[in-house]
């Protein structure tokens, strides 16, 4: 089978050292190794095979060189999350699990979700996107250590844990000042939309920008999901009617909204917090009204990026 627009269509399974490629119409399979010569070799076996599209998984920045060098060779590449594929494997009966069906599956998965979203290619982005998350993991060893300072530990540690302390946030500075030179060089219009938006900052702006390129590119309903549970899903069967849950999507842009949007909702945007204030006097636990208020406000982001159009209050009705 091949994909609508006439590409042949291959799956690649990422690994440390390796990769598995299949390509499903031709019943071809193939094993490279992670060095320069195998991505080389790849290349040469996808254009042997005519294959024009290749889909990956997300796997923790090992995709990232492969992605870049089929890229760079003039192939399209879709990067998928890969609980969807494993979903998809499920709810196609194939519970077996190794690299080539794993391969196998992605390739399938490519060919029966043609137009499903995948991560946007964006050598600036893809690196705005790394200085982020390390600033992310800084702040999470922030967090940590200051919780630990809260219980009585030997002066040798305290002084330890402050000499820690004031060197993370020494460096968090310096990502900051990195991400704002980033954005400026390379965002600048997009990042003035997203912060035109009362209670959303730079700090939001950049994690947006660096973790949801299809913004302004999707309908709102597939930005929404890219989110993540900002739409809940529905556990209804029959008479019962279970309650919606959050899950899938971008966990860590995620959690980024959901603070940006607590203070947007309760306090800084007069809109959202209309809304909220609606939702909370109709009886809605106020996680429930802060959920419908990030999917109302990641839409209006959407909106707002494919117009190219900062907040006005006539654009959010």
């Amino acid at each position: 089978m091949m994909a609508q627009n006439g590409l042949v269509v291959a799956g690649i399974d990422v690994a440390k050292d390796k990769v598995d490629a299949c390509i499903r119409a031709l019943s071809q399979r193939h094993t490279f190794p992670s060095t320069a010569e195998g991505r080389c070799a790849l290349i040469r076996w996808l254009r042997k095979q005519k294959v024009g599209k290749a889909t990956m998984e997300a796997s923790g920045g090992y995709e990232r060189d492969w992605a870049k060098a089929l890229r760079e060779a003039g192939l399209e590449v879709r990067v998928v999350d890969p609980k969807r594929v494993r979903s998809f494997a499920r709810s196609a009966g194939r519970l077996a699990k190794n690299d080539p069906i794993d391969a196998q599956m992605i390739a399938w998965f490519a060919e029966t979700f043609v137009e499903a979203p995948g991560q946007a290619s964006d050598a600036a982005r893809e690196k705005l996107m790394q200085i982020v998350n390390a600033r992310q993991g800084l702040l999470d060893l922030q967090t940590s250590l200051h919780n630990r300072s809260e219980h009585a530990t030997p002066d040798v540690v305290q002084k330890m844990q402050a000499r820690l302390l004031k060197k993370i946030a020494s460096e968090v500075a310096k990502l900051e000042v990195a991400i704002a030179a980033m954005v400026k060089a390379h965002f600048t219009e997009l990042a003035e939309i997203i912060e035109s938006v009362p209670g959303l900052g730079k700090t939001t702006s950049a994690g947006l920008i660096a973790a949801m390129p299809e913004l302004g590119q999707v309908s709102n309903e597939v930005a929404a999901a890219l989110l993540g549970g900002v739409a809940p899903d529905d556990d209804d069967s029959g008479q019962r009617r279970g309650d919606r849950h959050i899950k899938g999507g971008r966990r860590k842009v995620r959690n980024l909204f959901y603070m940006a949007c607590l203070g947007a909702a309760t306090r800084h945007n007069p809109v959202l917090k209309a809304f909220y204030d609606r939702l909370i006097a109709k009886g809605k636990e106020p996680k429930v009204a802060l959920t419908a208020c990030m999917r109302k406000l990641i839409c209006i982001l959407n909106t707002m990026i494919a117009r190219r159009q900062k907040w006005t209050l006539p654009a959010t009705k």
